[in-house]
């Protein structure tokens, strides 16, 4: 595997009169921001950063994905960037209080 971690944040941008989107909400500053310190601390070979489109969770944009765990983040600022690169990439315990609980959304 190329990298052993990988982030997906979304940038998906909606006409003005549509609901919310993460592209408005601060999407593409994340993605710099999270490319930027990964570079400064020389991961970037070992984790990716990048844009992607809608991750159907708009109530909780900016938000963000990290695989292989799968593990989503809503309300993302870039003061949360290092936190999450700290914490969830580099020590493996993803951030409690900005992770979404997808609990009462599974299909029974």
């Amino acid at each position: 595997m190329k990298f052993q971690k990988h982030v997906f944040i979304c940038t998906n941008q909606r006409p003005a009169d549509a609901k919310k989107s993460c592209g408005e909400a601060c999407g593409l500053a994340l993605v710099s921001a999270f490319k930027k310190s990964l570079k400064e601390k020389g991961l970037s070979d070992k984790i990716r950063a990048q844009k992607s489109g809608c991750l159907d969770v708009c109530e909780h944009g900016p938000s963000m994905v990290v695989y292989p765990e799968g593990v989503f983040y809503g309300s993302v600022q870039e003061s949360d960037v290092e936190e999450i690169i700290l914490e969830h990439l580099i020590e493996n315990k993803p951030v409690k209080r900005l992770r979404i609980d997808f609990s009462e959304d599974i299909i029974k």
